[in-house]
């Protein structure tokens, strides 16, 4: 039994890590097996999360006056608490994919830089790229247009060397129309 003392460490903790969060996640962890919880908490660190299971008093309390009381103040039954504290969308993809495995482990609701998510809205955010995806294509975007210019002057360059010029203004270019006469 935790003695008082204990249990105000827990909420303190709890109460911060709520505060600190950029996204919450109601979930559970009963019935899956040690070495699956092991693994799952650990994809969810990897992500920049946090898995903590305790009593639903407790989460009860440490949620009072923070923007995770509306899923949290009337928990019936086994409950685990996700916080993703970078990248709400991979700790869902991650508590997904581990529902996906394990039956019992389900998304039950969220909390989203302040604003209650239903489950329906958790399972669309679990779908979305990472941050880690996202980031590449915004880069890939971004260098299409370098990459396309040095294929062009890179083609200009290898065509001045086969027609022997040094400038690319002296370049030969044929048309198309005088390609098409000249095989008829």
């Amino acid at each position: 039994m935790l003695k008082r003392a204990e249990k105000d460490a827990i909420i303190s903790g709890l109460k911060k890590d709520i505060e600190a969060a950029r996204a919450v996640f109601l979930t559970n962890l009963i019935g899956i097996g040690a070495n699956d919880a092991v693994s799952l908490r650990k994809e969810i660190r990897d992500s920049q999360g946090k898995v903590v299971v305790t009593r639903n008093t407790l989460f009860k309390k440490a949620a009072e006056g923070t923007i995770a009381e509306p899923i949290l103040g009337e928990l019936k039954g086994p409950h685990a608490l996700a916080f993703a504290f970078e990248d709400a969308a991979a700790v869902a993809k991650a508590l997904k994919n581990a529902g996906k495995e394990f039956e019992q482990v389900e998304l039950k609701g969220g909390v989203l830089n302040g604003e209650v998510l239903s489950i329906e809205q958790v399972r669309e955010l679990a779908d979305l790229p990472s941050r880690e995806e996202m980031l590449g294509t915004v880069l890939a975007t971004m260098m299409a247009p370098v990459s396309a210019f040095a294929r062009l002057a890179n083609s200009i360059k290898d065509e001045c060397e086969s027609q022997g010029v040094e400038k690319p203004g002296d370049l030969k270019v044929e048309s198309a129309s005088e390609e098409t006469t000249e095989e008829a």
